[in-house]
């Protein structure tokens, strides 16, 4: 693996305690020849064991709602590295089809053996959480992510906030982070094989095997409203899309009430639109393997981790799309509350 990023007293720091992180020793995959094998084993494979989750629906100032799912076990003891309001909540945020992989689960649930309070955040409509207003989330939008950490805090006072997100569902935690700067709540954040450039994403299309069953799988979920968004969207063109890009498309581009351009939209939902004013350090692990983003060399901003002393970029040859990098993530947030503590110790409390 190679750290790209800005020279600090951070990345010196984050250098020597990822070069010693035991999850990153291997490098070596089940199938390291096979991304797409290894991507497949992310989006079927089963959490074991199964986690034991405790749903909260948040309601939004416009009435839409969003789910919280609390991971409460099925450890014996709970947050056995501590627990209580002095325990950091890890948000899990899930890609931008709402499927919650068996990769992200499985980090929830080593988070709660650490002693880390997870929760993760499903977006209106997905996976479950019922859809109250005919509006759905746009790829980059952070509004309802900004509603859900305020009432993190609210709930934890004392906790520091953290997250992480997986795949395309990183361009929304990219959003938060530029729109909200300083003021975001977070103290780290992570960042699992990210779509940087979506909508260069969205037009370059994926491997069929990998977007037809992400394009059925959001299918399946905006059935179940079919009624409700008749009134704001085409459902049959909807449910008879043949890509993601085309049903992105029809979800916010083309609606009955106001429609926009394909181009207007990017400017309002690119993941980095505003990434210079991000203030949290976010680390983002990529593979040069991924057949999802696609090849670094045109789908991965380095300029942004050689200038921005907030980005820090962790590149594995191998590991394909979301397929390695999990346990890596809790390293990450250990040495970020190493180097925090650290400078606290040196400079006083923060205010």
């Amino acid at each position: 693996c190679r750290l790209l990023c800005k020279p600090s007293a951070l990345a010196q720091h984050l250098v020597r305690s990822l070069g010693c992180s035991a999850a990153l020793q291997g490098g070596r995959g089940p199938w390291p020849r096979w991304p797409q094998l290894q991507m497949l084993r992310q989006l079927l494979q089963p959490s074991e064991p199964e986690p034991v989750v405790a749903r909260e629906l948040l309601q939004l100032p416009d009435a839409g709602l969003v789910a919280l799912d609390w991971l409460v076990g099925p450890w014996e003891a709970v947050g056995g590295g501590g627990g209580g309001v002095s325990s950091a909540v890890l948000l899990l945020i899930p890609n931008a089809a709402g499927k919650v992989t068996g990769g992200l689960l499985q980090l929830g649930l080593r988070a709660l053996e650490r002693g880390f309070i997870p929760v993760i955040f499903n977006r209106r409509g997905h996976n479950g959480c019922p859809l109250t207003t005919p509006q759905l989330q746009p790829f980059g939008d952070p509004r309802d992510l900004r509603e859900a950490l305020s009432y993190l805090r609210c709930r934890h006072p004392g906790a520091s906030l953290l997250a992480v997100s997986e795949g395309s569902g990183s361009g929304l935690l990219l959003a938060y982070l530029g729109e909200s700067g300083s003021s975001s709540r977070l103290a780290a954040a992570a960042c699992l094989s990210p779509i940087f450039r979506a909508r260069d994403w969205f037009e370059a299309g994926m491997p069929w095997l990998y977007e037809w069953p992400l394009l059925l799988h959001l299918k399946q979920g905006l059935s179940r409203y079919a009624g409700a968004l008749a009134e704001a969207v085409d459902m049959d063109r909807l449910l008879g899309s043949r890509s993601l890009r085309e049903l992105e498309e029809c979800l916010f581009c083309r609606t009955r009430s106001r429609s926009t351009s394909w181009e207007l939209y990017w400017e309002r939902n690119e993941p980095l639109r505003d990434a210079d004013e991000a203030a949290v350090p976010v680390l983002c692990l990529c593979s040069t393997d991924d057949p999802v983003r696609g090849a670094p060399a045109r789908t991965v901003p380095t300029e942004l981790f050689r200038s921005s002393p907030y980005f820090f970029l962790l590149l594995a040859p191998r590991g394909g799309h979301c397929g390695w990098g999990h346990e890596a993530v809790l390293d990450y947030f250990r040495a970020m509350a190493e180097f925090l503590r650290a400078e606290e110790r040196r400079k006083g409390p923060r205010r």
